[in-house]
């Protein structure tokens, strides 16, 4: 694929009338009024909770593809694990939106509707990106103490949780888990913290034999009227929400070589940008490579071909 001429353009937004709309980053989420919502995945990016102005094509049908795979996938290894996913078949949402599959085909999912913990659930395998930076300031990531002489990018003996704030404006603040617990309650982040570990590692393993290390990943969870267990919800192990490195390429000691959006994060920071919002443009190179090295992911971790 040498020009963008040869994709379909970009889809940044969408407009669903008669629905009330929530805009996020990345998602446009659609209340349907009763205990199901829609998600769909548009094709707009942010680096560092910001979103540029370019699209990628395709983006958001290859989230929602990868998505898909993990949430059949982690079914599989993990038998009791419960998600808030119902279909991705457009016939079978109602409220007429089959109208609207020019824009939710491929790339949409209709869900149970949750109240998402307000904290970002975080799994780290190795020490890399704010991790990292944390790590050389402090000798810890999130209060947990790591051994020391600990070099970029080095594999971790276990994984470990860090959670995050989840800010509406601006970048999430990592916080301890003490401090995560005073926020939503120990009940909630005891849970959180083995599912997301569990989630992690059981992904990690199929990535692995798939030729891809999975470096890190944060997960969303949420409860039905905001008691009972928790489920795992929006988008999953996606290159939006994991650091994805290609293990032929892994080298301690420096960055990586990654299937996720640090291409994207590279070229803005080479700009000088402060990372505060407009953010800007994308020139051709950078959306065509972004886009191969989604693409790359997906079809490697599900052995299969997109179809845009």
């Amino acid at each position: 694929m040498d020009s963008l001429r040869d994709l379909q353009p970009a889809r940044v937004d969408t407009y669903i009338p008669g629905l009330q709309k929530r805009k996020g980053k990345v998602r446009d989420t659609y209340d349907l009024g009763d205990d199901t919502m829609l998600i769909v995945a548009t094709d707009r990016i942010s680096t560092f909770d910001v979103v540029h102005p370019t699209g990628i094509p395709d983006k958001g049908k290859i989230l929602t593809a990868m998505t898909l795979f993990w949430f059949e996938k982690l079914k599989e290894l993990i038998p009791d694990l419960e998600h808030h996913f119902i279909t991705a078949d457009i016939t079978e949402y109602g409220h007429n939106l089959n109208w609207y599959a020019d824009q939710l085909a491929g790339r949409s999912m209709l869900v149970r509707k949750l109240e998402i913990v307000p904290i970002e659930a975080i799994a780290r395998g190795y020490v890399a990106g704010s991790g990292w930076k944390d790590y050389q300031k402090t000798g810890a990531i999130c209060g947990i103490t790591l051994p020391t002489g600990l070099q970029q990018c080095e594999k971790l003996l276990e994984p470990i949780f860090t959670p995050s704030t989840k800010e509406e404006t601006g970048h999430d603040v990592n916080i301890s888990i003490e401090e995560a617990s005073t926020r939503v309650g120990r009940d909630v982040m005891l849970p959180m913290q083995q599912k997301t570990l569990e989630v992690y590692k059981q992904a990690a393993d199929w990535a692995a034999k798939c030729g891809i290390l999975l470096a890190d990943t944060k997960l969303e969870w949420g409860r039905k009227g905001g008691q009972g267990d928790l489920l795992l919800a929006d988008e999953v192990l996606t290159p939006d929400s994991s650091r994805f490195w290609p293990s032929d390429q892994y080298q301690v000691g420096r960055e990586q070589e990654s299937y996720d959006k640090q291409f994207v994060r590279n070229y803005a920071q080479g700009l000088g940008w402060n990372k505060q919002p407009p953010a800007p443009e994308l020139p051709e190179e950078v959306v065509l490579e972004t886009r191969r090295k989604y693409l790359e992911a997906l079809e490697r971790l599900t052995s299969g071909k997109f179809a845009a």
